[in-house]
C-alpha cells in the first residue's frame, strides 16, 4: 500500500517547512528509518526519515520551496503499485503519514529563499548551510568549486564566492526565514490580545559576583550569571507558584514543574531551550544542562520538546550594555523576565554616598491571571535570592 509523505507540523508554532534537499531520487529504492530529504522547520534542520520501505514514486516539492505543514510533498509504493488515491485522497497532518523525523547532526540551515539555479541539470553536493547561504545571496552552487571532502561544497565555500556586502543591498526585500515567520506569528498572538502589565525592580549584584568569584577559584565549570538568574527564579517560584500558571480561558492552570526557558539570539530570530523540572535541580545540574542547551540552540540541533513548553521565561541583555528592557509574553507561560546590564552606580548606604553594582529587572505579567501584588512579592523574594546567593545555594530556602 502506498505511503504519503508529507511536512511534518513539529511543534505548536511550526506552520510550514523548508524542504532544503531531497536525498533520494523518484524511482530510488526507499528502507523504513532511511533519510529522505532534509528540512529547515521554525527552529531547527532536521532529517526527514522514510516511514515505510518502497521506491520513492513520486516528488511533488522540490528543493528550497516553502509548504505549509501536512502538505503531501512525495509518494513511497511499490514499483508497479496504483498510487492514484495516494496523490487524490485528503492529506492527514501528521509526520506519521509516510515520514519520521529526528534531529540532524549537520550545522542548522539559516533562510532559503528559493532554490538556485542549476546548470544543465547538475546538481553539486554541498552541505545544508552552504545550500543555505546560497540560496540567500542567490549564489548559484554550479560555479563554486567545493573544498570538502569529494568536492563538497562547504559554507566557507560560499563566504568566499560572493562579498558579504552584496547580501543585502539598500531598499531590498530580504524574504523572512522561517524562525523569524514563527516569531511574527508568536508574538502578534501574544502582544494584542493578552493584557501585558510591568515591574520593575532594582538589585544589589556584589553578592552575586562575589559568589561567581569564589566558584571560579573551587571549581571549573563556574556558573554564568544566567545560570544564577534560573536557579533564582526556580527557588522564587517555588516560593511563589501562583506565578508559574497559565491562563486557559475559563481556569488558571497551575504547573506541576518549573520549565524555565532562556532566549538566545540567533542570526534570523531567537529560540528559547527549556531547563525541566528546575526547581528539583542544584545549580551546578542547571548550568551543565543550559550550557549544552544553548550550544545546540546555536547549531540549530534542538528537538521540538528542548524548546516547547516552558512555564516561565528568562531574557537577558545584559551582555550587551542594555540598562532596563521588556519582555514579550509567549502564552502559555504567565510571567517572564526581562534583565539588564549589571552596572556601576553610586548607593546610599547608611547615608553615605558608596559604589555599587546594579542590576535592573522587569517582570512581565499576564493581567488576566496575575495581578500586581502577586507579581511584586515575586520579585521581592527573587531580588532577596540573589542578594544571598551563598546561603540560598547551600540550603535552598528563601525568605
Amino acid at each position: 500500500m502506498a505511503s504519503r509523505v508529507v511536512m511534518p507540523k513539529l511543534s505548536d508554532t511550526m506552520e510550514e517547512g523548508v524542504l532544503l534537499a531531497w536525498k533520494k531520487r523518484e524511482g530510488d529504492q526507499v528502507q523504513a528509518g532511511e533519510v529522505l530529504a532534509e528540512i529547515e522547520t521554525d527552529k531547527a534542520v532536521m532529517d526527514l526519515e522514510a516511514f515505510a520501505s518502497g521506491v520513492l514514486r513520486k516528488i511533488l516539492v522540490q528543493n528550497g520551496e516553502t509548504v505549509p505543514s501536512g502538505t503531501l510533498i512525495g509518494v513511497i509504493g511499490e514499483p508497479d503499485e496504483d498510487i492514484t488515491a495516494a496523490l487524490t485522497d485528503t492529506i492527514a497532518a501528521t509526520p506519521a503519514a509516510g515520514s519520521s523525523t529526528k534531529a540532524s547532526t549537520a550545522p542548522g540551515a539559516g533562510p532559503v529563499v528559493a532554490p538556485p539555479t542549476r546548470a544543465e541539470g547538475v546538481h553539486p553536493i554541498a552541505s545544508p548551510r552552504a545550500k543555505a547561504l546560497a540560496a540567500e545571496r542567490g549564489i548559484d552552487l554550479s560555479t563554486i568549486a567545493g573544498t570538502g571532502p569529494g568536492g563538497r561544497i562547504v559554507e566557507d565555500d560560499v563566504v568566499k564566492a560572493v562579498p558579504v556586502t552584496q547580501v543585502m543591498p539598500p531598499g531590498t526585500d530580504h524574504p523572512l526565514s522561517q524562525m523569524r515567520k514563527a516569531i511574527a506569528r508568536a508574538t502578534s498572538q501574544s502582544k494584542a490580545p493578552v493584557p501585558h502589565f510591568y515591574l520593575t525592580i532594582d538589585i544589589d549584584m556584589n553578592p552575586a559576583e562575589r559568589f561567581r568569584d569564589q566558584s571560579k577559584q573551587s571549581r571549573q565549570n563556574h556558573p554564568s550569571v544566567t545560570d544564577l538568574l534560573i536557579k533564582t527564579a526556580a527557588l522564587a517560584l517555588s516560593r511563589h507558584p501562583e506565578i508559574n500558571v497559565s491562563y486557559t480561558g475559563d481556569a488558571i492552570r497551575r504547573h506541576a514543574s518549573i520549565d524555565i526557558g532562556v532566549a538566545v539570539g540567533m542570526e534570523d530570530g531567537l529560540i528559547t531551550p527549556v531547563i525541566r523540572d528546575c526547581g528539583c535541580k542544584s545549580l551546578h545540574d542547571i548550568s551543565t544542562e543550559s550550557r549544552t542547551l544553548i550550544e545546540r540552540a546555536k547549531q540549530k540541533r534542538l528537538r521540538p520538546d528542548e524548546y516547547t513548553g516552558a512555564t516561565f521565561s528568562i531574557s537577558n541583555l545584559g551582555m550587551f550594555d542594555v540598562e532596563n528592557f521588556i519582555a514579550v509574553l509567549i502564552p502559555p507561560q504567565a510571567a517572564s523576565i526581562a534583565v539588564g546590564a549589571i552596572q556601576d552606580v553610586p548607593v546610599v548606604r547608611k547615608g553615605t554616598i558608596v559604589p555599587g553594582r546594579r542590576m535592573k529587572v522587569t517582570l512581565s505579567c499576564d493581567h488576566r491571571a496575575l495581578d500586581g501584588l502577586q507579581g511584586a512579592e515575586f520579585l521581592k523574594t527573587f531580588k532577596w535570592c540573589l542578594e544571598h546567593p551563598q546561603e540560598l545555594i547551600q540550603r535552598g530556602t528563601t525568605p
